[in-house]
């Protein structure tokens, strides 16, 4: 299960490596917190009045194909989007967004959907929120906090049987060690990289990117990501800088999606070393669990 703040975080994060996962049989589900109703048009093409006057049913839709790609099943967990606060200071949030509901009420929400869905593996967002958008901030307290809460009987009784996820993560896929293998190749080959004002106000921060304890190889799935992205086409521009490093490039440079294992309940596979890749897989010590009910989940 894959908890995200809007609708094409599904696509921009982990999809590779969720395709790899559905391809080989597995069941993975998505929780969107929010409909994405505050987000940008980013895309030129898409900057129309009809669009913006229609930008909820438009991401739900594109959320629908990008579904539909992917291979995937998913939940909306029903909040609103929070918008981006943008000024200097910056302004409130609006009133009833996810990023002011209360955590209870979200947790509670969550908890329903992972009991229901009973997965094996949760990821979500770091601390920071990969980013720091308050529907990201949001979406890891609400997620650590779900996952934390939905196998203790004690915690919200009404929403379910208790199910406890044997596996947490958070996303590491836009580390500065990738995007500087990324740059220097683009360089190397005589190309222009999209990176390069990025990298050069990005602090190096050494002892976070060593956070960074699984890569799951994934190139073969990149064309799959691809699509998938291109889907959210009111967020993704065809000629913008996702797609400016060649597919060939990406493959050969940087064939994983990078992922932190944070906490782990199997009993024969402690949490992973900090500073330390120790996994290929996010299903590592899963296979034989007692808990698996059949096919990788």
């Amino acid at each position: 299960m894959h908890v995200h703040a809007h609708p094409d975080d599904e696509s921009s994060k982990g999809a590779a490596s969720t395709a790899r996962y559905v391809a080989e049989g597995a069941q993975v589900h998505v929780v969107t917190c929010t409909g994405g109703e505050r987000g940008s048009i980013l895309n030129p093409k898409m900057d129309r009045p009809d669009i913006l006057e229609n930008i909820t049913e438009v991401r739900r839709q594109e959320m629908e194909r990008a579904r539909d790609i992917l291979g995937i099943t998913q939940h909306w967990l029903g909040f609103v989007d929070s918008g981006w606060p943008d000024g200097d200071p910056k302004p409130p949030l609006p009133e009833g967004c996810f990023g002011l509901v209360d955590l209870e009420e979200a947790t509670e929400a969550l908890v329903r959907i992972v009991r229901e869905v009973r997965p094996h593996v949760m990821t979500t967002y770091d601390e920071r929120g990969g980013y720091p958008h308050p529907d990201h901030i949001r979406c890891h307290e609400v997620s650590v906090a779900a996952f934390a809460a939905a196998g203790d009987p004690e915690r919200f009784p009404d929403a379910g049987e208790p199910w406890q996820p044997l596996k947490l993560y958070y996303h590491h896929s836009f580390n500065r060690p990738r995007m500087q293998a990324l740059h220097d190749a683009m360089l190397q080959h005589g190309l222009e990289s999209p990176w390069e004002e990025r990298l050069r106000d990005w602090k190096p921060e050494p002892e976070w990117d060593a956070r960074i304890t699984t890569r799951v190889r994934c190139d073969r799935w990149f064309g799959v990501r691809d699509q998938a992205l291109l889907a959210h086409a009111t967020q993704i521009d065809p000629d913008g800088f996702w797609f400016a490093i060649p597919r060939e490039l990406q493959a050969e440079v940087w064939p994983h999606e990078d992922f932190e294992l944070v906490t782990s309940h199997l009993p024969d596979h402690p949490d992973a070393t900090v500073g330390q890749v120790t996994e290929d897989d996010l299903f590592a010590g899963l296979l034989d669990h007692p808990d698996r009910t059949g096919g990788r989940i």
